[in-house]
């Protein structure tokens, strides 16, 4: 059997299963574990199957990040639904559409292209954003970033531990050409983009009107969790917390869809 048949197959299997009563959301312990580009991505998707009202558990475990079915490093956070697991925004909607559930569903052809679009540029853009300023900027590596993430390993394995994360994130924001970028220009790329995000937000409740997209749950993620996580080096939040429209966007879906959304504690 050919692997577009395998594929067609096991698509065929997934549309045609309900969603079940426990779906199983892993991310890293919030107290004290997890780091702002991971909490941004965590967010985004628990705010994403919040909005389409599909019951889960989230499930905080020190290897969630290690949770991937070939047992190595993953993006997070890692749903599991019965017997498949996805890992990251991208790939845990495209499972959930496969399923039947769309937040943009009544959008245009045009909508959906332009909204697809923004997924894109936005998970890339502020994740490597938030990678940056958790492993580059020297202050929040040494006072917040190594100490949460090797927090669940012993000694000498969180130093190891830590150095191959770093080493891996550089590596990355190399390829994308922003490990070289001093802070300030950082920052020019980050307010450019809120700008552009601003300018089409303008005085609307979501991105495209009065119901939420995949695109507002994402938005959402990040924003929140750069404006909650506390950082020696806030530079990202005072950057953002220049759009009031962004600010407020924030806020109504916070007052919406959670009682309450507390943010990991500082280190």
């Amino acid at each position: 059997m050919s692997a577009i048949t395998n594929e067609y197959l096991r698509n065929e299997s997934i549309a045609s299963q309900p969603w079940p009563s426990k779906a199983f959301l892993y991310q890293p312990y919030e107290e004290n574990q997890i780091l702002l580009a991971e909490n941004a991505s965590c967010l985004a998707v628990r705010t994403y199957l919040t909005m389409l009202k599909l019951p889960f558990v989230v499930k905080q475990q020190a290897n969630a990040e290690f949770m991937s079915p070939g047992g190595k490093r993953t993006k997070l956070p890692v749903l599991r639904v019965e017997n498949y697991i996805y890992a990251e925004f991208e790939h845990i909607l495209n499972f959930v559409e496969l399923k039947g559930f769309s937040l943009s569903k009544n959008l245009t052809q045009a909508e959906k292209d332009d909204m697809r679009a923004h997924l894109c540029l936005v998970e890339n853009f502020f994740t490597n954003a938030e990678q940056y300023i958790s492993w580059v900027d020297e202050e929040v590596l040494t006072k917040i970033t190594r100490q949460r993430h090797g927090c669940v390993y012993p000694f000498p394995l969180n130093h190891i531990q830590n150095w191959r994360k770093q080493w891996a994130v550089r590596r990355q924001l190399k390829i994308v050409d922003f490990l070289n970028l001093s802070l300030d220009e950082l920052v020019e790329k980050v307010d450019k983009l809120c700008l552009s995000l601003s300018a089409r937000l303008d005085n609307k409740l979501y991105f495209y009107g009065d119901n939420p997209t995949e695109l507002d749950a994402l938005v959402f993620g990040h924003l929140f969790s750069i404006f909650t996580l506390k950082l020696p080096n806030d530079v990202l939040a005072v950057t953002i917390n220049k759009y009031r429209n962004l600010r407020q966007f924030c806020e109504n879906i916070e007052a919406k869809y959670f009682e309450t959304v507390v943010p990991p504690k500082r280190a």
